[in-house]
């Protein structure tokens, strides 16, 4: 009997298998006491194992490229950290073996980021990811995961490691679901890179029964168990009449009344380039430049290899536009050079713009290597700031641009409520804007973006957060600039409509997600596009808005 399960839909596409479960496996070692001629022994054991534990991650984000690269790098460099490895050696001094000192270790550890605020909570599923690798490798058992099959199939699982879903096989991993994770996690935007239908935040899905048929359909969030036969034809007609949009679909993005909405790309570093290029991406909306600085935690890289870098990412995109968002440290990256070690609640301390101030020789630099990377270019070069808060912090940074040299316009992210509600006044010392929706969904509604329990906070579609962006776009509008948007809200098809509705004036996403956008709004007007975007905003629920939105627009 056909049954419906509604989750967040992340990714795209529409997905029809049989159910796979995530491999688990008991990973908590015995609690053994070895004598003290032992210790040694096993720190060279737990040494030897997080080295490779390490080595093995760097290698699977060289294989996976782009975000997954860099999510999968910060993930080796957990394994690594100084600090962890130090109460490892200290719990084994006093006779615990190699992979109970490991546990023993990152429990702490975890318990500690469980304890600094929600955002750090998020980071505890990575975490217990690196610890289950190492440990599983002392006890020489195999690591849990992605389950193996001749056939391909739906992988369900509680949630999804970087290092899980970066190597998935889309030939043979139809789509995925979890129960936890939210539209803005690891596992969402991993999936919306490799293309591979997805829904997170699901609870109960693991109930389902290894082998079950079931249909995901990742636009929507709709699971359907034993999907009736005219139901999967209904999802197959309706994928592939999206299918043969997208094949139908190119240039550059605008309505259908020829209103032009520039298509860009989010990008992660050089090896995202190919994919924004072959997507027909016009430009870059949001150059992430952590990508350098994961490197090594301790110290900036130097003016020479950001110059050669960012250089790469420029020359792709000739006469194009490439928006650069300066190092956005703290919170979730920290670095040991840059942000505070003992913040009690790091999202809501030094970070992004505000590290940089503190560090003006950090800013300087980059801003010295983009201008220097620019120079020759015909590319129309954007950079601005992270976490603004006000107009003081956007006069501080323009104040920094002039006097690197930096012939490019300055920006302000608008991720902090406090900037949207104040954006003419920014408006007064840059010269665009681009909102960051899933900062501003999470300082908007205090919901951590990687919280699956207040993932519907965290729903783009929340009337809340359309107001905020519509305020930006106004002030925009008014002040005669721009006003883009760069979070994940840019991906959604039908709410790439309501964003040129609310006055947006182009849109940045991940490369895989721009034909859809560009195929949907080829079929609309500004003027229904405007009334959508009305009808979401008198909306009181996210859900309530996307129906509102989708109902205008198929004329009902």
């Amino acid at each position: 009997m056909e049954t419906t399960l509604r989750g967040v839909g992340v990714s795209h596409g529409v997905a029809i298998g049989e159910v796979r479960h995530m491999g688990t496996a008991v990973l908590e070692p015995p609690a053994k006491q070895i004598t003290a001629d032992e210790a040694e022994r096993e720190q060279g054991r737990a040494r030897k194992a997080v080295e490779a534990v390490s080595a093995d991650l760097m290698a699977r984000g060289q294989l996976a490229g782009g975000e997954a690269q860099h999510v999968l790098e910060a993930q080796a460099m957990i394994a690594t950290d100084p600090e962890l490895m130090a109460d490892v050696d200290r719990r084994i001094a006093v006779g615990s073996t190699a992979e109970r000192g490991v546990y023993d270790a990152f429990a702490s550890y975890r318990d500690l980021l469980a304890g600094a605020g929600e955002y750090m909570a998020g980071r505890v599923a990575d975490l217990d990811d690196v610890r289950n690798r190492i440990v599983a490798r002392l006890l020489g058992v195999p690591m849990p995961g992605v389950p193996d099959s001749d056939e391909p199939y739906v992988l369900i699982a509680r949630d999804l490691a970087p290092a899980d879903t970066a190597l998935l096989d889309p030939a043979l991993v139809l789509g995925f679901v979890t129960e936890e994770g939210g539209p803005t996690s690891h596992s969402a935007i991993l999936a919306r890179a490799l293309g591979v239908p997805a829904i997170v935040a699901l609870p109960g899905a693991g109930e389902i029964a290894e082998g079950t048929v079931i249909a995901v359909d990742g636009s929507t969030g709709d699971l359907f168990v034993e999907p009736t036969a005219e139901k999967r034809a209904e999802l197959e007609a309706a994928a592939a009449e999206r299918k043969a949009a997208l094949a139908a679909s190119s240039g550059p993005g605008a309505t259908s009344d020829g209103h032009k909405v520039p298509l860009l790309a989010n990008v992660g570093g050089p090896a995202d380039v190919p994919a924004a290029v072959e997507a027909g991406a016009e430009g870059v909306g949001l150059f992430r430049t952590e990508f350098l600085f994961l490197d090594d935690s301790k110290k900036a890289p130097s003016e020479e290899k950001q110059i050669e870098s960012y250089r790469k990412v420029l020359e792709a995109f000739p006469e194009g536009r490439v928006v650069v968002r300066v190092l956005d440290a703290g919170a979730d990256k920290p670095l040991e050079f840059l942000t505070p070690a003992d913040e009690p609640n790091p999202a809501l301390g030094v970070r992004g713009l505000r590290s940089l101030l503190d560090h003006p020789d950090v800013l300087r630099t980059q801003l010295t290597a983009l201008a220097k990377a620019a120079e020759g270019l015909p590319v129309y070069l954007e950079v601005m700031a992270p976490m603004v808060a006000d107009r003081i912090d956007a006069k501080a940074f323009a104040d920094a641009c002039r006097e690197a040299g930096l012939k490019a316009k300055f920006g302000a992210m608008v991720e902090i409520p406090s900037a949207a509600l104040r954006a003419r006044s920014i408006l007064q010392e840059v010269e665009f804007l681009s909102l960051g929706t899933n900062d501003l969904a999470q300082y908007a509604f205090a919901a951590d973006r990687q919280v699956g329990a207040v993932s519907r906070l965290q729903d783009p579609w929340q009337p809340a957060l359309l107001d905020l962006i519509a305020m930006s776009a106004e002030a925009a509008r008014a002040e005669g600039k721009s006003c883009g948007v760069c979070g994940e809200a840019a991906s959604d098809p039908l709410l790439a409509c309501v964003l040129t509705g609310l006055g947006v004036t182009s849109l940045s996403m991940g490369a895989a997600s721009i034909p859809y956008v560009r195929a949907t709004l080829a079929k609309y007007t500004l003027a229904q596009c405007e009334r959508a975007a009305a009808a979401a905003r008198a909306a009181d629920s996210a859900e309530e808005a996307r129906v509102a939105a989708q109902a205008v627009l198929s004329g009902e």
